[in-house]
């Protein structure tokens, strides 16, 4: 739905998105803190790999990640060699084998809300006991709309947080952190929630 639009944009975003914030840095190593190093890290929306793929690297996991943007994930290709970068849609991807942990940053919430419960069975599925999940949704109950980013158009769908975090329960996961990123406002921003969720 948004893929032209991130071809669009793929330099001016790697050219934003190239550190992560220490929240996002603590909750990331929250999500990996018990993975095997070595194993399969999954990153749904991945984009341009940076800096969550960078990151998952260098802390010496191996890394699949999935973007249905076919210029971030050359731009991803280029920088980091060493990752598996699949082209798909975040509803139309099945992983194959098992993960260590998974992520979706900020990607979930690009996709209709009737496809969630979907990717987060499709990820459970790969995760063992005690696996986690590190995710992002939108902070507040609103129907789907879109909004403009370096001039193009997007499409943002999401459940409220307590109905995501009642959907990971329902397909096997129990949420062990969770925290505002950006609490939703009066006006036009509907904010952004944190989720860890550990495999059941």
């Amino acid at each position: 739905m948004n893929r032209a639009a991130y071809d669009a944009i793929a330099s001016e975003w790697d050219g934003a998105r190239a550190r992560l914030s220490a929240v996002e840095r603590r909750l990331l190593e929250l999500a990996l803190e018990p993975a095997d190093r070595g194993s399969r890290v999954l990153d749904l929306g991945c984009g341009t790999g940076r800096p969550i793929g960078e990151y998952v690297l260098a802390r010496g996991f191996s890394l699949t990640g999935v973007d249905h943007s076919a210029r971030m994930l050359a731009l991803a290709r280029e920088r980091l060699p060493q990752g598996e970068w699949v082209e798909s849609t975040l509803e139309e991807f099945t992983p194959a084998g098992r993960f260590g942990a998974a992520i979706a940053w900020d990607s979930l919430f690009h996709v209709p809300r009737a496809h969630h419960p979907g990717v987060f069975r499709r990820v459970r599925n790969v995760l063992p006991p005690g696996g986690r999940f590190a995710l992002t949704v939108g902070g507040s109950a609103h129907p789907p709309f879109t909004d403009t980013m370096f001039g193009q158009e997007f499409f943002y769908d999401s459940h409220p947080p307590d109905r995501a975090v009642a959907l990971l329960g329902e397909t096997g996961f129990e949420v062990i952190h969770s925290e505002f990123l950006e609490p939703p406002t009066s006006g036009r921003d509907k904010g952004r929630f944190a989720i860890v969720a550990r495999a059941a």
